[in-house]
Formats: C-alpha cells, sequence, structure tokens
C-alpha cells in the first residue's frame, strides 16, 4: 500500500513565465494543490486541485486554465515569455511603432485613393491598356531600384539600423505625397508614380533589414521568429513588404476601418485631403522618432562608439548603453564627424617596405593602423601611430572592462568591416591582419 506524506510545508513552487509564482502542496485526500503567492497581470489567482488519473476514473484538472481573459488577449500580441523574452525597450517601442504605423496606413489610403484616381479608375474614356502601362512602368522602376539599393546600401543598414529605420519611414511619406500631388499634374503622372514607385521599394529594402536589425536586438531567448510574429500581428511595417502576417494586422485593420469612414469625407475635397494627409505625416514622423528614440541597443556601432569613448577620454568614465543611445545622433547618424575604415586592403595603408615596418614596429596587435595623409604629413602620422599604440596599451583594458560593467555586450559590434586581411607569410607567428 502506498502512503501519501502530508504537509504543510509547500512540496515546490512553480511558475509560468515571470508570471505569479504558486506553491503547490499535498492535499488531504493524496491530491496535488495549486495556491497562488502573488499576483500580477497576467498570473494565476486561486487555488487548483488536480487528482492522480486513474486512481478513481477522475481525469487530470490543469492547474493554469484559470488565466485571466486580458492575459490571453495579451499572449495574442506579445512575445512567449513577455517582458523577460524580450529586450526592456520592446514595450515603449511597439506601442510607438503601432501609432505610426495606424498613421502610416491612413496616409496610404490617401495615396493609394489618388492613383486610382489618376490611371482613370472610375473615368469612362480612361484607356485600360494606358493604366496597364502605366502600371508595368512603374512596378518595373521599382524592381530595379530595389535591386541596385539592396546591392548598394544592404552592408550598412545593421550598422546604423535606427537613423535606416527614420529614414525609410520619412521617404515613404515622401513617396505618398507624389502619389497624392500625381493626379494634379496629369501630364507628369507617369514619371510621378515611377519616382514614387521607387521610393517605396527602397523603403521596402530599408524596413524589412532595419525591422530585421531590430528584431535581433529584442529576441533575448533566441526566440526571433516568434518576436518578428508577434510584430506583424501589431502594426505593419513602413512599407508592404511581402509577406502575409503584416497584412491581417490588428492596427492594419483598424487603419482600413478608419480609412473607410475617412475617405468618402475627403474625396470630393483635395485641399482636404491634403491637409488630412499633412497631420497624419507629422504624426507619423513624430511616433516614428519616439519609437526610435525608446530604443536602447546595447552593442557598439560607430556613433555610439564615438560618444562612449570621448565621455572615457574626458572623463574616465564608461557611458551606459541607455545615456549614449539617447546621446546618439538619429538625423545625422550616417555622417560620422569622424571616418573610420576597418578590414581595407594593405595598399590604403602603406605603399613600401619602409612604411610597413614604421607601422609593425613597436607593437604586437593583430592590426595595422594608418592615419589619413591628407590631413597630416607621413611623419607626424607615423608619430601619430605610435603615440596611439601607447595609449591603446594603457587605457583599453580598463575601457573593456568599463564596457562590460556597464551593461556593452563587447562580444560583437556594429561597426562597418571590410573583408580585407592579411597573413605574414615570411613571419607566421607575428600576426594575422
Amino acid at each position: 500500500m502506498a502512503y501519501v506524506a502530508r504537509s504543510e510545508a509547500p512540496l515546490c513552487s512553480e511558475q509560468f513565465g515571470s508570471g505569479t509564482a504558486r506553491g503547490c502542496r499535498a492535499a488531504a485526500d493524496g491530491s496535488l494543490q495549486w495556491e497562488a503567492w502573488g499576483r500580477r497581470w497576467w498570473g494565476f489567482s486561486g487555488a487548483f486541485t488536480t487528482k492522480p488519473g486513474g486512481r478513481d476514473g477522475g481525469e487530470r484538472v490543469a492547474p493554469g486554465t484559470a488565466v485571466p481573459p486580458l492575459s490571453r488577449l495579451l499572449a495574442v500580441f506579445l512575445p512567449q515569455g513577455f517582458p523577460d523574452s524580450v529586450s526592456p525597450d520592446y514595450l515603449p517601442y511597439q506601442l510607438w511603432d503601432s501609432v505610426q504605423a495606424f498613421a502610416s496606413s491612413l496616409s496610404g489610403s490617401l495615396a493609394t485613393h489618388a492613383v486610382l484616381l489618376g490611371i482613370g479608375v472610375g473615368n469612362a474614356k480612361a484607356s485600360v491598356s494606358a493604366a496597364t502601362a502605366t502600371w508595368l512602368v512603374k512596378d518595373s522602376t521599382g524592381m530595379l531600384g530595389r535591386i541596385i539599393f539592396a546591392w548598394w546600401m544592404g552592408s550598412k543598414m545593421d550598422c546604423n539600423a535606427k537613423q535606416w529605420r527614420l529614414f525609410a519611414d520619412i521617404l515613404n511619406d515622401v513617396a505618398m505625397f507624389l502619389e497624392i500631388m500625381a493626379p494634379i499634374f496629369p501630364i507628369c503622372f507617369t514619371m510621378t508614380i515611377c519616382i514614387s514607385n521607387l521610393a517605396k521599394c527602397i523603403v521596402g529594402v530599408a524596413g524589412g533589414a532595419t525591422r530585421a536589425a531590430l528584431t535581433m536586438h529584442q529576441a533575448r531567448r533566441n526566440n526571433m521568429a516568434d518576436v518578428s510574429a508577434k510584430d506583424g500581428s501589431q502594426g505593419s511595417p513602413p512599407a508592404p513588404i511581402p509577406s502575409a502576417i503584416f497584412q491581417e494586422t490588428l492596427v492594419s485593420l483598424a487603419g482600413l476601418l478608419v480609412s473607410l469612414l475617412m475617405l468618402p469625407l475627403v474625396s470630393d475635397c483635395p485641399s482636404l485631403s491634403l491637409g488630412c494627409f499633412f497631420l497624419l505625416t507629422a504624426l507619423h514622423i513624430y511616433a516614428n522618432y519616439r519609437a526610435v528614440r525608446a530604443l536602447v541597443i546595447e552593442t557598439l556601432n560607430e556613433g555610439r562608439l564615438w560618444l562612449v569613448l570621448k565621455h572615457f577620454l574626458q572623463r574616465g568614465e564608461v557611458l551606459g548603453p541607455a545615456s549614449a543611445n539617447q546621446m546618439e545622433p538619429l538625423w545625422t547618424g550616417f555622417w560620422p564627424s569622424l571616418s573610420l575604415s576597418l578590414g581595407v586592403p594593405l595598399h590604403r595603408v602603406t605603399s613600401s617596405v619602409f612604411e610597413l615596418q614604421k607601422l609593425v614596429e613597436g607593437h604586437q596587435e593583430p592590426y595595422l593602423l594608418r592615419w589619413d595623409l591628407s590631413q597630416s604629413p607621413e611623419k607626424e602620422s607615423c608619430v601619430i601611430v605610435r603615440e596611439t599604440h601607447q595609449v591603446l596599451d594603457k587605457l583599453f583594458p580598463k575601457f573593456l572592462k568599463g564596457l562590460q560593467d556597464a551593461g556593452w555586450r563587447t562580444e560583437n559590434h556594429q561597426l562597418e568591416v571590410d573583408e580585407w586581411r592579411a597573413t605574414w607569410l615570411l613571419c607566421p607567428e607575428k600576426k594575422l591582419l
């Protein structure tokens, strides 16, 4: 005969994600009883009992079925394990991102209405062949622009994801403005919508690439797919990205419903339509700025490294990620005050054996430094490089420890690095460059 130990002390405690912790006790009849110890907005409440299945023919009662309705609803739109499974900036970013998606959805409805009006929808004299040709030219221009832009700027978007995200949203507003203005100038209609679609395709590349980079930052449990899916269920990207998940989202649906009410009111008055567009565009840009500014990325790109290093050299302290991200320039982040080139070919560093020996001597680090010769004489450049190595040997260990203590992730970075590397064949034990 088996006996069940009964004790007033809990047998164990458990919790679902970051929800309410609850204790498990042995009940008098040999069953397990769960009792909530605390209460959170998505935690369990009350007591639950389960009987051992098969002993008395009873079924097991799942101890966790009494989840509040609000928690079930939020679970549809938030990643599993929220808030522990995502970065701390996830919620403020998503709130502002949803606002911008709503404003962009309404602006897009106005722009679509204008384009359809321009190609002759509702006009008995309009030619189907001409409208089809215009649409094909528009799409072809956008496809070509997407290919060229992805080749030209694809590798740079990881380094400045916040700036490129803001750029994509502003360019999307410009594209929609061109679409709204296109019917006003019918002679230039085809050229205008081609330029607009070219801009929208660039927006699609930049918006999709930066969204992937930001999702990688926010996913903290190798849950990129879940974070990306829930991001799609909350709002939509700045431009139509070919993915079904973005087409049936909460924010987009709300935008469509409001658009159905708005369009009949403004369609007969171009000035009113344009005024609504400007108001929505202002809201869209402001919400995007707040969303991007809410991001706290813990890896260093060139802009954040410059801010942190400057503060360290001036005050001997390392800025934390929150402070550096608040100071990071968003509008001018594409043009840093100091140009830094990493992974360049050897001929850009030196052109003679004598210069190479000067750059190598005095240190054992696996890289070569070279100051831009256009900004200093050659002899002065060698002095600057030698003194730089001396400063690095003295300060870098302290700087690296300060970065780690401040919360920066030093195992990777977001600096733009080219693919050139060198191995010294005559002295392989020296270094790998």
